[in-house]
């Protein structure tokens, strides 16, 4: 088994459960890794830097970067499965959707930086959409990321399994059923 692979992640469109369902993962047992996308616009913010969604696209995108590389990096002296709220490739669909144009080192280092090859993807529900503060997109944009993304991994290698559209609990036994069967394939000889 490659390091990556017990490194999960969960992704999809703003407002859709993935923070929720990682924080249950969490109480569930799991070693988990916050999302960059909400800490960077809250420091940003504090500070008044101009690195957030609304101001420069560009520098936010780095921002996310550098703390996703931290993240996996940090991730590496934890034991078993870590769950990640968003990883690498989630970069890639945001500069695709927001700035038309990757840049190549982006690219770079969601090959270089693995996670497990199947990446579960919150579905936009608008049962449970709120934009908040932080979350200023729209349900529509919501949906265009959720697309962004499933592009992003599909075409960075990775296989999407849809989380169901179901209470937190059912989404954790959802994932950690899907997880067993991700043990077995890979310890089959």
């Amino acid at each position: 088994m490659n390091t990556g692979d017990r490194f999960i992640v969960i992704t999809g469109g703003p407002g859709s459960g993935k923070t929720t369902l990682i924080e249950a993962l969490s109480r569930a047992g799991l070693q988990t890794m916050p999302e960059a996308g909400r800490a960077i616009i809250r420091d940003q913010t504090r500070i008044g830097g101009r690195g957030e969604h609304r101001q420069d696209k560009a520098l936010y995108a780095e921002l996310m970067l550098q703390w996703e590389l931290r993240s996996w990096n940090e991730a590496q002296t934890l034991p078993g499965t870590v769950a990640f709220d968003r990883g690498l490739p989630d970069i890639i669909g945001y500069l695709a959707l927001y700035a038309g144009h990757v840049p190549d080192h982006v690219r770079r280092a969601a090959g270089l930086y693995r996670y497990n090859p199947t990446v579960f993807i919150a579905p936009p529900w608008p049962a449970i959409y709120l934009r908040d503060a932080e979350r200023v997109q729209t349900y529509q944009e919501s949906v265009e990321t959720a697309e962004a993304m499933a592009r992003a991994y599909s075409e960075s290698g990775y296989g999407l399994v849809s989380l169901p559209l179901a209470s937190v609990e059912a989404r954790v036994d959802f994932v950690l059923s899907q997880l067993g069967r991700t043990a077995a394939r890979n310890a089959a000889p």
